[in-house]
């Protein structure tokens, strides 16, 4: 990270919550791609990072699109074309609920799906501890909730 002036004389300071920003958004972006392919590969069909993004916001129960859209900090729109989409593949069902709001539910295919995402996961963490010791591991992950707790203490 630069410590130089911009182009119109700002100073731009180093910051390791920067760097912890990047490089955790590099991680992010890196497994989800990794296991999007490795999923398409297996035979699910669409399967992209952003669509796991979409479906690690879901509970294994029964969700609704507006529990959905807060979560993700997404209109309810949004979520209605995902889950409809999702729904074409097979990986999602909707019934009706209470009222008009629709429930929102894994289909065996899409709890299959989420099966094997963590079992790809659970292999990521064999190749993690296996270059990294599994003590390293656990304090990475200690530490990130340690400071996402001191990040949600900053809230304005």
């Amino acid at each position: 990270m630069s410590t130089r002036l911009t182009q119109k004389g700002n100073p731009m300071v180093d910051s390791e919550a920067l760097k912890l920003v990047l490089s955790a958004s590099h991680v992010q972006e890196l497994t989800t791609r990794y296991l999007s392919q490795t999923l398409n590969a297996k035979g699910y069909e669409a399967v992209t990072p952003s669509i796991l993004n979409f479906l690690s916001a879901l509970e294994c129960g029964v969700n609704y699109g507006s529990e959905i859209a807060r979560s993700l900090g997404v209109s309810r729109q949004m979520v209605a074309k995902t889950v409809k989409e999702l729904c074409r593949y097979g990986y999602l069902e909707q019934k009706d609920g209470v009222g008009k709001q629709k429930e929102i539910l894994f289909t065996q295919n899409g709890e299959l799906l989420m099966s094997d995402t963590r079992q790809i996961l659970a292999d990521i963490d064999k190749v993690l501890v296996k270059k990294m010791g599994l003590k390293s591991v656990q304090s990475t992950v200690e530490n990130l909730g340690t400071i996402a707790g001191l990040l949600s203490e900053l809230e304005v």
